[in-house]
């Protein structure tokens, strides 16, 4: 199948256009869409740029969701707002707390569909792992959410709604008066990689990510920015050019028939298709190096030969390599490599010049790890033997 093929085309996302009565949602919307939205609301035409900036900043910078707090709109102003707009995020469902500090927040969104989100806190950091779709269409054999079918796209509302949750939570919003610096942020980094594909819903993605990195909102780096695709080779250039994160590939194989059974978007662009573009991919360079998430599944790819294989493979590439310790979930037809065999895989990978950290294993014990997010409300369990069926194994 050929580029040209819309790849888009059976997925549905919610339309930005609200139902005849309902209030305008002003979360997710572009910064040109919000002036229009205000003017709509009844905001003279040349005020529409300056408003929607004072209450782009009230939104994001500093977490304000009542228009009666907006204290540099005047009055009237105000209770017109309240009249025909909301500020409107994801409602938090559960929210649970690892050991290890690691918090899981099940979101229902519109529809009354639920996606996961999770908080990844760390010595130096906080990471968010959010989600871009409501289930998965790529039924990766080894991810729990691949398990689901895919339900729907999520609107860029719901996408940048989970990062407002997420500080809500944190209590991460700035005091009136007290400096918030981003190196004193809980939540200080975002990894597109929980429920979905990213690139398979890419302008809700690049809009909710452009409002993250708004200097004049929630202001965080493109560079603390990475999305993760396993792989939709025609949208991987565009995401350098319209987004400018970082960018990861879920590799986890290095031939395409071990590939074609774990991530099977791999017989559509098989393994040379996918180095090609990652070879191209315009931000690649030694400060910005491209992620290769590989997951290690006990007699299945994590042998000395895909080691050596792997580093053949992305020759010419500025990489490093994350090894990930399969996280195991009911019904999977997987085991964890041992800890010896993923030490010799990464001395291998080590050898060779690239770097390759073992990720740590966080929120196990609420199923929050990689590849371990689901829905309940969109998925009966499947058996362990339809998942090795449905993955030729």
């Amino acid at each position: 199948m050929t580029a040209k093929t819309p790849i888009t085309q059976d997925l549905v996302t919610i339309p930005r256009k609200e139902k005849k009565g309902e209030k305008t949602n002003l979360v997710g919307l572009t910064r040109g869409a919000l002036q229009e939205a205000l003017i709509a609301a009844g905001i003279p035409e040349r005020q529409g740029k300056m408003r929607a900036g004072q209450v782009w900043q009230w939104m994001y910078q500093k977490g304000v969701r009542s228009f009666d707090q907006m204290t540099n709109l005047g009055k009237e102003l105000r209770v017109r707002l309240a009249e025909t707009c909301e500020i409107r995020v994801p409602e938090v469902v559960t929210r649970q707390i690892s050991e290890d500090g690691t918090r899981k927040y099940l979101v229902r969104i519109a529809g009354g569909h639920e996606v996961e989100v999770v908080y990844i806190p760390e010595e130096n950091r906080g990471t968010l792992c959010i989600s871009s779709q409501v289930g998965c269409t790529l039924t990766c054999s080894f991810c729990h959410t691949g398990t689901q079918k895919l339900v729907r796209n999520l609107t860029a509302a719901e996408i940048i709604g989970q990062v407002m949750i997420a500080r809500d939570d944190l209590g991460e919003w700035p005091k009136p008066g007290v400096p918030n610096p981003p190196e004193a942020r809980l939540l200080s980094n975002i990894v597109l990689m929980g429920m979905g594909e990213p690139l398979y819903n890419f302008e809700n993605v690049r809009d909710a990510m452009k409002i993250a990195m708004d200097p004049e909102g929630i202001s965080l780096s493109r560079r603390r920015i990475t999305l993760s695709t396993s792989g939709v080779v025609p949208e991987i250039a565009r995401t350098a050019q319209e987004i400018g994160c970082l960018l990861a590939v879920s590799f986890h194989a290095t031939t395409d028939e071990i590939r074609d059974k774990l991530v099977p978007i791999n017989k559509r662009w098989n393994l040379e298709t996918l180095l090609a573009a990652l070879r191209a991919y315009p931000k690649a360079s030694n400060s910005e190096r491209i992620t290769f998430e590989y997951v290690m599944l006990k007699g299945v790819n994590d042998s000395d030969e895909d080691a050596h294989r792997l580093v053949q493979l992305i020759k010419g590439i500025p990489a490093k390599i994350n090894l990930i310790p399969f996280n195991e979930w009911p019904g999977s037809p997987y085991e964890r490599s041992s800890n010896n065999r993923i030490r010799a895989f990464g001395d291998i990978v080590n050898a060779a010049g690239y770097a390759s950290p073992v990720r740590k294993p966080r929120g196990e014990d609420i199923m929050a790890a990689c590849g371990q997010l689901r829905s309940e409300t969109e998925r009966a369990r499947k058996s362990r033997a339809q998942i090795a069926k449905e993955a030729g194994i």
